[in-house]
């Protein structure tokens, strides 16, 4: 199993992220990680592997005032707090804190879809996706996960609002994790949003640090 040091679970959650977006391979940089991700509102992310008081002012002063453009992303694992003042005032900062979380992953036995809902799966591109859908053909939940080698990255999980509380986040979660289970991955790895907290704790998922998300907007966005 992975051992869950800052410096390989951060690692893990970039190459798990890269395959589960399609993104190009990490660059390694002296704090870090830069990703190219090449889509709308997101052409590349610069992510810093230190967490919680191993995160160097200097480092995210020295890699933010490096960005000129619009629709560069910073991903540091520190409290927004402590990280915003660090920005100035050309960056958006979320003032809720992303999770980095971990799970021992085990098989998932006799999943199945409440009555009235449909689940489905497959795997394309080493990514396996799990696809809940109502009576009526509507998206209830969805979510994916990419495995690469003893870790797998859960992404992109969420519950349509007219369908949660019926335990179907659970059932999209507790499937993709058997899954890359299966093929032979021992550790989950997740950054989760404070509304999907509460679920994954549920499920045994633990924190290893918070995750502020910024993003450079330019003078105007200020």
């Amino acid at each position: 199993m992975l051992e869950t040091t800052t410096e390989n679970v951060v690692r893990s959650w970039v190459d798990g992220w890269v395959v589960s977006r399609s993104a190009a391979p990490p660059i390694v940089e002296p704090w870090g990680y830069t990703v190219d991700v090449g889509v709308t509102g997101q052409v590349s992310r610069h992510v810093l592997d230190a967490t919680g008081d191993a995160v160097r002012e200097a480092d995210v002063r020295k890699v933010a005032g490096g960005v000129r453009a619009p629709g560069v992303w910073l991903k540091i694992f520190a409290e927004p707090a402590v990280v915003a003042p660090w920005l100035g005032p050309h960056w958006w900062v979320d003032d809720e804190p992303a999770f980095l979380m971990t799970v021992p992953l085990a098989p998932a036995h006799g999943l199945t879809a409440p009555a009235g809902y449909r689940l489905r799966t497959w795997s394309r591109g080493g990514v396996v996706r799990a696809l809940v859908t109502a009576e009526d053909g509507a998206l209830a939940a969805r979510g994916q996960i990419a495995a690469t080698g003893a870790t797998a990255v859960a992404d992109q999980i969420e519950t349509a609002a007219e369908h949660r509380r019926k335990g179907l986040g659970s059932l999209v979660v507790r499937t993709l994790a058997g899954a890359a289970h299966e093929q032979g991955a021992q550790t989950g790895v997740l950054a989760g949003t404070p509304d999907g907290h509460a679920l994954y704790t549920t499920l045994g998922w633990r924190v290893l640090a918070p995750l502020t998300s910024a993003k450079y907007v330019g003078p105007r966005g200020g």
